[in-house]
């Protein structure tokens, strides 16, 4: 019998506190309209459509954040079987490989194992929301002409952490009793990213075959 998601994904494993949304704003108001339409049952294809009269660069900050949260929290719970001994490579199967770069303490592409590819890309990640010319707080600042360009990379990131979790510790997700919860996050980031065409689409090879 599958577990509820606190009992799966106990906070004391995350890596870091969740980022929220400030009550009395505009992406508040957007959070919680995206999460009241996914607990209504509603079809995930017709929950990632842009509200009517919403900006779209809102919608987008709002589902990057979330995504953050959740992908972080599964990933922060699959850790503990995910080792520099279990994993020395970020990878996803024997056909892809992923190396860290961010242009600063990693200035060239870097075989990294997987728990150091992730928690790097989690503090990357975080920086990048938390810094207020990507993505502003206050009324009235606009959105950096290259918002959407961010997200992308960032997004198409998060993805690699679905494809090494999905296959390299599928069997623990399953011993868990979480499949049924992860599937349901990577279904809800995959229409998505297709709805709003946020990831080129080799970058979703390696997870095509996955049932949605």
């Amino acid at each position: 019998m599958a577990l509820c998601l606190g009992q799966v994904f106990s906070k004391d494993k995350t890596f870091r506190p969740r980022k929220r949304f400030e009550p009395g704003t505009q992406r508040f108001e957007l959070y919680k309209k995206a999460q009241a339409s996914l607990k209504s049952g509603l079809d995930l294809r017709k929950v990632v459509q842009l509200p009517e009269g919403e900006n779209i660069n809102d919608w987008i900050a709002v589902h990057v954040v979330d995504f953050f949260n959740r992908i972080n929290l599964i990933y922060g719970t699959m850790s503990e079987f995910c080792t520099e001994r279990s994993c020395p490579i970020m990878s996803g199967g024997l056909r892809y490989e992923y190396r860290w770069q961010d242009g600063d303490d990693y200035k060239k592409p870097t075989k990294l194992p997987a728990l150091k590819y992730m928690n790097l890309l989690m503090d990357w990640i975080e920086s990048l929301i938390n810094n207020e010319d990507i993505f502003p707080t206050r009324v009235g600042v606009p959105f950096p002409k290259n918002f959407q360009q961010v997200c992308k990379k960032m997004l198409s990131r998060l993805f690699r952490v679905f494809v090494h979790v999905y296959i390299h510790h599928f069997d623990s997700i399953c011993n868990m009793g979480a499949e049924a919860h992860i599937n349901t996050c990577y279904k809800h980031y995959y229409y998505f990213i297709s709805e709003f065409n946020l990831i080129d689409h080799s970058e979703l090879e390696p997870l095509l075959l996955c049932h949605l």
